[in-house]
């Protein structure tokens, strides 16, 4: 096994995991005056505007913004790119998407669901590419995932909310009563804290929501939750994935494990999680990107794409796991793995 940190990661090959979740919420405080810009040439042709919209600093976004700017450099296109983020901030996320739109970029990279909505409040002539949203159709961003319709298209963060709480049960077989903790300002938190919901009911769990506005209410919620939770469940949600630190500090003051609903997560602190690559998943927007741009490929005909299954990680905290009493040979049994 592959050791991250003091961290064990297990590959899911094949069809060990199927099912899917979601990522997106907003938090913190706005700074958006503060453009980046990076410049990268090639031989052939134009040189391409290209202006990136992220709604907030944490470790899952900033790695799909990584990966779609090495999309674009491995096609070897010549681009510039003005990298603006929202801190958290959604009235400034329609500052950046209109500062974007007035300067005429010929393609907008939104990252998270609040800042792809700005973007679309924005224009509807300029291609928008978006990444780490969960469901692009259900967010009212396109007519449907398979055919979007309109300028935007883009990879979705669907991750496996079903399995993370079977994985939950599998792991932590006594906890009972299920925290799902998430913030109440973005839509597709609301659905994956439903999804997760259902999964515990399903199993004879009993789930609760705890929730947040902004980052200012995570340690007191968090502490809330002592005595009236087993375990805590946070999803792919902004606001909690930039807070996450806090959450975990609370939760292990009160010995209350938590599942993560992703690597950044998990690398805050949390006991485990399955997961995708936010890397991987802005390659892929990259990807899309770059049709667009050189093949004229219309964002209204491409559908949404997804992270493979095939290609799912479980992580899990090693240490935290013993002090738990967990059997080590209980993850061998969440999958087929590489070992």
């Amino acid at each position: 096994m592959t050791n991250i940190s003091r961290r064990n990661a297990l590959t899911l090959l094949g069809s060990g995991i199927a099912a899917f979740g979601l990522a997106a919420c907003g938090g913190g405080s706005g700074n958006t005056e503060q453009p980046s810009a990076n410049t990268t040439t090639a031989d052939s042709g134009k040189t391409y505007k290209i202006g990136v919209l992220q709604l907030v600093e944490h470790e899952a976004l900033d790695a799909a913004n990584k990966g779609f700017e090495e999309a674009l450099k491995e096609s070897g296109i010549a681009y510039e790119i003005d990298q603006q983020n929202a801190q958290g901030d959604q009235s400034a996320c329609q500052t950046i998407a209109a500062k974007l739109v007035g300067d005429g970029d010929d393609l907008i990279l939104a990252i998270a669901t609040p800042a792809v909505e700005a973007c679309a409040g924005a224009t509807t002539e300029i291609p928008i590419v978006g990444t780490a949203v969960t469901d692009f159709a259900a967010s009212g961003l396109v007519d449907s995932n398979d055919a979007p319709g309109g300028n935007i298209t883009g990879s979705s963060d669907l991750t496996p909310v079903e399995d993370q709480i079977k994985m939950l049960h599998t792991v932590l077989p006594n906890a009972k009563k299920v925290g799902v903790l998430w913030c109440t300002a973005e839509s597709n938190s609301d659905l994956q804290a439903a999804m997760a919901k259902e999964a515990c009911e399903s199993l004879g769990l009993e789930a609760t929501d705890f929730t947040v506005s902004s980052s200012n209410e995570i340690q007191s919620v968090v502490e809330s939750m002592a005595g009236k939770v087993d375990v805590i469940y946070t999803p792919t949600d902004n606001t909690i994935a930039a807070g996450m630190s806090t959450v975990t500090m609370v939760a292990d003051d009160n010995n209350i494990p938590v599942i993560a609903g992703e690597a950044g997560e998990f690398n805050a602190g949390a006991l485990c999680t399955y997961t995708i690559s936010y890397e991987e998943l802005g390659k892929l927007a990259g990807q899309m990107a770059v049709r667009i741009l050189t093949e004229g490929a219309s964002p209204a005909t491409m559908p949404i794409e997804y992270y493979p299954s095939d290609k799912l990680e479980l992580l899990y905290d090693e240490a935290k796991a013993e002090k738990l009493g967990i059997d080590p040979e209980v993850w061998k049994t969440l999958g087929n793995t590489s070992a």
